[in-house]
């Protein structure tokens, strides 16, 4: 089956390889054929193959190729011919991210394309609709956010994990010196909280035999494989595959198969103890769409999995790069510290409030590692945006959000520096405190904007912060990695760090 599979990648490459290699024959032998076409960059493009070529010699790398491109673009956008017809533009101008995240909104979409490739995992949830499908789920998502009872519950969830497993775990990592892989042990942090908060279930991932559950190892098997398929330069090799259930796929069908199957136990439950009691105690989202009469069971299953999608991996992710920052820049350590030991009095929401030099220097860091570092929407009908450029129906438009951050003319010359002071700035009266100073969100749009902007932004600091104050007061968080070597920012449906981020965790002295 593996060979069969080898053949007809092969097979599909076969007519664009044909093309190639008559183009490369009448090709000038001193011409690369990965040779810049343009003054800004761009990939040569051939007639039917287009930049086919280039996309697949970078496709390892695609995020910092991109990046590297919109960075020398005087128009900070590109469009990028892929072969046979397809064109992708992408930008880093903050006037076309408006215009497609809200200025013309209606007309940017999900697409049948991304719909498509995450329709097996995310189903028809929040994260991959459009039209009445979407507002009618965020309508319902939005009142369930904006509740007291729910943001209170998530700070009982979050103290609750801080205290009872982050902090001794880390206490002990201190006491054997042993070393961790802290992007992991966040990894776990945020899907214990996560799914207390959607489903009302501790899976107890972060305990200190770090264990393998069932679930948790098919979730994140289940987020790998699909990230993969927007990786396949050729759509149809993963499409294949499914349909003849090898590789990958096979893995990927098992996996959503014990994501769903074990959703649907835990709803089933709900629902009996709903039928019984006719309401239910608990606070979690799921407890809160059974008891709102929402009980379909695919539409409940497919909402649930998309919160723990967004709440689990887009936290630890930022929390990540922070941490190895903050290990680099001790004079921005030292601030937060100053800050966090300032604050330790104060009610716990009074506290992560007034954490301001704290909340500038994670809005820094997410400016140079955000948790999704690019997002694409494809055209409903034909457009053109703010610089010009020419969009037809069904192509698709991104936003590169990591691209962003490192742009001269947004953020100037030291764009590459880890700086929290660009979101603040001195009161002028009484003790000169810092004030934090937003940037636009079409300038910034690690939380998206426009109608889509994340509902669980507020959430996200919340926990980020009260996670910094916990860990920070008592420990620090030294880089294991070695002397001079920098992590590989790689890029799935969120960011990760390559092969971890190893460190070493120390007691702060009393």
């Amino acid at each position: 089956m593996l060979f069969f599979y080898h053949i007809s990648s092969f097979l599909l490459l076969l007519p664009l390889l044909s093309i190639f290699f008559l183009i490369k024959a009448s090709t000038p032998k001193n011409q690369s054929s990965l040779a810049p076409s343009t003054a800004i960059g761009l990939p040569r493009s051939y007639p039917i193959i287009g930049s086919f070529l280039a996309v697949v010699a970078n496709r390892k790398r695609q995020l910092q190729w991109i990046s590297n491109i919109l960075q020398v673009s005087p128009s900070a956008t590109f469009v990028l011919h892929y072969g046979i017809g397809a064109r992708h533009v992408f930008t880093a101008d903050p006037a076309v991210v408006q215009h497609i995240l809200k200025t013309n909104f209606p007309n940017y979409g999900k697409g049948d394309s991304v719909k498509g490739t995450l329709k097996d995992f995310l189903g028809h949830s929040i994260l991959n609709v459009d039209g009445e499908s979407w507002k009618f789920q965020r309508q319902l998502a939005s009142h369930e956010f904006n509740t007291k009872s729910l943001r209170k519950f998530i700070e009982i969830v979050v103290d609750a994990e801080i205290s009872n497993r982050l902090i001794p775990f880390l206490s002990s990592a201190a006491a054997t010196g042993t070393v961790v892989d802290f992007q992991d042990i966040l990894q776990r942090f945020s899907f214990d909280n996560i799914c207390q908060i959607a489903f009302g279930f501790d899976p107890a991932y972060l305990l200190p035999s770090l264990p393998q559950t069932k679930f948790a190892q098919a979730f994140e098997e289940s987020v790998k494989i699909s990230s993969e398929r927007f990786e396949e330069v050729i759509p149809a090799i993963w499409k294949i595959k499914k349909l003849l259930n090898i590789g990958s796929e096979k893995r990927m069908r098992i996996a959503i198969s014990v994501v769903k199957e074990f959703a649907k136990n835990i709803i089933r439950k709900k629902k009996q103890e709903l039928k019984e009691k006719a309401s239910l105690d608990s606070v979690d989202l799921l407890s809160r769409f059974l008891c709102s009469g929402h009980s379909d069971e695919n539409f409940v299953i497919d909402m649930v999995i998309s919160f723990i999608l967004a709440g689990r991996d887009t936290t630890s992710s930022a929390l990540t790069w922070y941490l190895w920052l903050l290990s680099k820049n001790p004079h921005v350590e030292f601030e937060v510290l100053k800050e966090i030991k300032e604050k330790s009095k104060a009610p716990i929401y009074e506290e992560v409030k007034d954490m301001v030099y704290t909340h500038a220097s994670l809005c820094e860091s997410m400016r140079l590692y955000p948790p999704v570092p690019e997002d694409a929407k494809e055209a409903l009908n034909d457009d053109v945006l703010p610089d010009g450029t020419v969009v037809k129906k069904g192509m698709r438009v991104a936003y590169v959000p990591y691209a962003m951050g490192r742009l001269e003319t947004l953020w100037g010359p030291d764009w590459a520096e880890f700086k929290p002071e660009r979101w603040l700035e001195k009161e002028e009266a009484g003790n000169r405190q810092w004030r934090f100073v937003g940037k636009d969100v079409y300038t910034y749009p690690v939380f998206q904007a426009g109608p889509r902007i994340c509902l669980g932004k507020e959430m996200a600091f919340l926990q980020m912060k009260r996670v910094l104050a916990g860990v920070l007061r008592r420990f620090k968080v030294v880089s294991a990695m070695e002397e001079g070597v920098e992590p590989e920012f790689v890029q799935q449906l969120t960011s990760k760090m390559k092969g971890g981020f190893p460190v070493r965790i120390v007691e702060r002295d009393a």
